[in-house]
């Protein structure tokens, strides 16, 4: 066995070389399940927590298995980069455990500004917006929305998928935490109208 062989082959490089395999294990798993009507993809959507599909950070219009192939080839090239800066600074490999978490936290930022980047050029059509959000009912998170000044709502479509949308009122004002219906798109912004629920309708009849 030659000392390149060796090297390759160390134990400090393992986990790294198991992050390259799972990428193109992935990867052709998600090619042949294009075929057979069972990919990869569509299981790991189905295993992210709920928590953490709805986490602002990931309300981006990018899959869920493109995030972890992000995740897995920052997460080797960091731990390569590491390992092998550290051998030829030394000349000896640094243990896996004081590697991983640094490896970890460069792969997870790099992810999630490669994530961003790519959500600022793939942004969902008119016509999917319109498709699965008009008409349903969303919450107002952030701000007060009036007439020419929008909030952020959430709204969850009808395979239970959160979505961040700016909405407008037509008239008067939606206060935060305001519960409102979708009634219609207008160049970058839903048009809302606020939901009375029946207590507060009588309470306003019996007022006057």
């Amino acid at each position: 066995m030659t000392i390149t062989t060796a090297l390759f082959f160390h134990s400090a490089l393992l986990p790294f070389h198991m992050s390259v395999l799972t990428i193109f294990i992935l990867i052709i798993g998600e090619t042949i399940g294009i075929y057979i009507k069972h990919r990869p993809s569509q299981l790991i959507r189905q295993m992210v927590p709920m928590w953490l599909r709805d986490a602002p950070l990931l309300q981006v219009q990018i899959s869920r298995f493109i995030i972890l192939l992000f995740f897995l080839i920052n997460f080797s090239f960091a731990g390569y980069l590491i390992q092998l800066s550290a051998f030829a600074f030394s000349g000896d490999f640094v243990h896996t455990g004081f590697v991983l978490i640094p490896a970890l936290l460069m792969a997870w930022f790099f992810t999630l500004f490669m994530m961003h980047c790519l959500d600022q050029v793939i942004k969902p059509t008119q016509s999917y917006q319109q498709v699965f959000l008009l008409g349903r009912f969303a919450t107002i998170v952030s701000g007060t929305a009036r007439p020419g000044s929008s909030a952020q709502a959430k709204v969850r479509d009808q395979f239970g998928r959160l979505h961040y949308v700016q909405v407008e009122p037509e008239f008067g004002e939606l206060i935060l935490q305001a519960k409102v219906m979708l009634v219609d798109y207008r160049e970058s912004h839903y048009i809302a109208k606020a939901i009375v629920n029946s207590e507060e309708y009588h309470i306003g009849i019996d007022s006057k």
